[in-house]
Order: structure tokens, then C-alpha cells, then sequence
């Protein structure tokens, strides 16, 4: 009788953690990601801008480019066929690749750039993030036309930072020039001088209405995995000096103390916030001045850091961070895709 009894105990015990699992499982289901699908054709296009018709690098035509809407974790799976002359990369901005370095984008960083008539699948996931970022072209000047948002929405049942909006207006920022954007850095970096400035801005791709040195090789670190990382980051500029946005593929960093003239790393260090520090993935080294960064290198892949000024890229101001991979086998960066494009 003791048995019978503690037997029916046991069974009612298995019944509740089934269905506690049971109900759990479809929890995570309802909130489970899915695949959201985009093809990219890279074609050349006839745009007219401030009286004038030139042929410019498109995304299936468009410009700015196709904006990409995904929920927090879904997966993103972006075919891109290059139909263009150009060799074209493309770089997801801000959008933090876990073990998906190969789908990151910088040319000969990350990946050899999709040559004329090949294609290449980008593929990650969106992980812990929500917000409005955007994608571009990452190979020499091609981003000028080459670019358009990526809409990240909060997961389903989960509910804005913020009051819900009543309605979402991408607004993108760039320049036109007039003359081919390629001939122009090219000419720079034959020349050594800077390059011709752009001949308007634009909000969305349109004009405001009022409008009638050799390049150096990337410097490479390489970090073991899980390495945490201090970088301070001087502006030594004494003629001209200018503000940086450095930007970090692959992470996002704690912004950890900033300030005008030289850091002192004997004083600086002890107001550094460690407390609440902002989270960016970009950040302006002020003119005559230094910003410090942390980041732990848990991502392992090759992460491209640079000034998102691209004359300033194409000067030299650009490094690269090799994380090794860890011993864990989510430690680990998977093997290239198949349809990696070669050098």
C-alpha cells in the first residue's frame, strides 16, 4: 500500500514537470525567432540629383537601398548577386555578429568582396537588440549610394523601450557628388591630397532644396579569446583637428572615461565610469582630445575597427582585431560558407 502510494506520488510528480516543461516549451516557441528572407541585386541605375543624370551602384534599383525589418532573434538570410562592375561587400552596421563573423562584411577582413556575376548568402541572427541601424557597402566608396536601414523590432509580447510609436520614418543621412565617387578616392590616394567634396548632403537620398597619399596596410592584434580589452584612443592632430567616429565590427564597448588634451594614465584612469557606462559600437575621439573604451573579446573572427569618416579609412586610419577562438565549441567560429567569395 506504502508502494502503490508513493508510485501514484511520483507519477503525479512526473505529470506536473511535464506539463510545467510542456508549457515552458511553448512559451519559448511563441517567442522563437524566425527566418526572414531578402535578395540584394546589385545593378548599376540611372539617378537624377541636382539637374543631373548619372548611373550609381543600386540595391534592386533603389536609392537609398531596401530597408531589412527583423524581430530580436530572428534570423536574417540576405542573398547578394553582383550584377555590377564593381567588386561589392556588404557590412550590417551595428548589428552584433555572434560566431557569424563571415557574414560581417569589411572587404578582405571578414571576407574577399563578391566579384562581378558571383553571389554570397549573408547569414546571422539578431541577438539582445533592438533599434534602428543600417547597412552599407564596405569595399572602397561604393557605401555612397550603396545603403539603406535595418528595422530591428523587440521581440513579439515584449513591449518598447519607449510609448509604441504611432508610426516609423527611417531618416538616413548621406552626400551626392556629381562626379563618380570611385574616380574620386582614387585620385586622392594617387595624389596624396584630400578628396573633392561631395557637392550636396541628402536626407533619404534627396538634396536639400536649397542646393541650384597612398593608402597604408591594416594593422592586425591578435587577441585569445575572452582577452579584456582597454583601448584608449588619442587624437594627435595639432593642424586641422577634427573629431573620429571609430567603429567597432563584431562587439559593442563601454565608453569608460573621455576628455580634452592628453590622457594621462596616471591620473584619467580614476574617473573612469565604471558604473553605468554608455554602450556603443561608435564613438567620436573628440578633436584634441582621447576616449577610452573596454570590451571583452568573447566573439571570435577577424573584427574590423576604423574611422567611419571614409577618407580617413582610405588614409590609414583603420586596424583589425584576430580573436582566437576559445576551447568551448560555442567558443568557436564555424567554418567558412561554401559560396565565400575568393580572392
Amino acid at each position: 500500500m506504502e508502494y502503490s502510494i508513493l508510485k501514484t506520488y511520483n507519477l503525479f510528480l512526473l505529470t506536473i514537470f511535464f506539463l510545467v516543461l510542456a508549457d515552458s516549451t511553448l512559451a519559448l516557441a511563441k517567442h522563437a525567432g524566425i527566418t526572414r528572407h531578402y535578395n540584394f541585386n546589385i545593378q548599376m541605375q540611372n539617378v537624377t540629383r541636382l539637374c543631373q543624370t548619372k548611373s550609381i551602384v543600386t540595391v534592386n534599383g533603389q536609392f537609398p537601398g531596401p530597408r531589412i525589418i527583423a524581430r530580436d532573434g530572428d534570423r536574417v538570410v540576405i542573398k547578394v548577386v553582383n550584377n555590377a562592375q564593381y567588386n561589392v561587400t556588404i557590412h550590417w552596421h551595428g548589428v552584433r555578429q555572434l560566431r557569424s563573423g563571415w557574414a560581417d562584411g569589411p572587404a578582405y577582413i571578414a571576407q574577399c568582396p563578391i566579384q562581378t556575376g558571383q553571389s554570397y548568402v549573408y547569414n546571422f541572427t539578431i541577438t539582445g537588440q533592438r533599434g534602428t541601424l543600417f547597412w552599407h557597402a564596405h569595399i572602397s566608396w561604393l557605401r555612397a549610394t550603396l545603403y539603406g536601414p535595418i528595422i530591428i523590432l523587440p521581440k513579439k509580447g515584449v513591449a518598447y523601450p519607449f510609448p509604441q510609436p504611432f508610426k516609423e520614418v527611417p531618416i538616413l543621412f548621406g552626400e551626392w557628388w556629381k562626379a563618380d565617387t570611385e574616380k574620386i578616392i582614387s585620385q586622392a590616394l594617387q595624389t596624396g591630397g584630400g578628396p573633392n567634396i561631395s557637392d550636396a548632403y541628402t536626407i533619404n537620398g534627396l538634396p536639400g532644396l536649397f542646393y541650384n597619399c597612398s593608402a597604408k596596410g591594416t594593422k592586425v592584434v591578435r587577441l585569445p579569446f575572452n582577452t579584456s580589452v582597454e583601448l584608449v584612443m588619442q587624437d594627435t592632430s595639432i593642424i586641422g583637428a577634427e573629431s573620429h567616429p571609430l567603429h567597432l565590427h563584431g562587439y559593442n564597448f563601454f565608453v569608460v572615461g573621455q576628455g580634452f588634451g592628453n590622457y594621462n594614465s596616471s591620473k584619467d584612469p580614476a574617473n573612469f565610469n565604471l558604473v553605468d557606462p554608455a554602450e556603443r559600437n561608435t564613438v567620436g575621439v573628440p578633436s584634441g582630445g582621447w576616449v577610452a573604451i573596454r570590451f571583452l573579446a568573447d566573439n571570435p573572427g577577424v573584427w574590423f575597427m576604423h574611422c567611419h569618416l571614409e577618407v580617413h579609412t582610405s588614409w590609414g586610419l583603420k586596424m583589425a582585431w584576430m580573436v582566437m577562438d576559445g576551447k568551448g565549441p560555442k567558443q568557436k567560429l564555424p567554418p567558412p560558407p561554401a559560396d565565400l567569395p575568393k580572392c
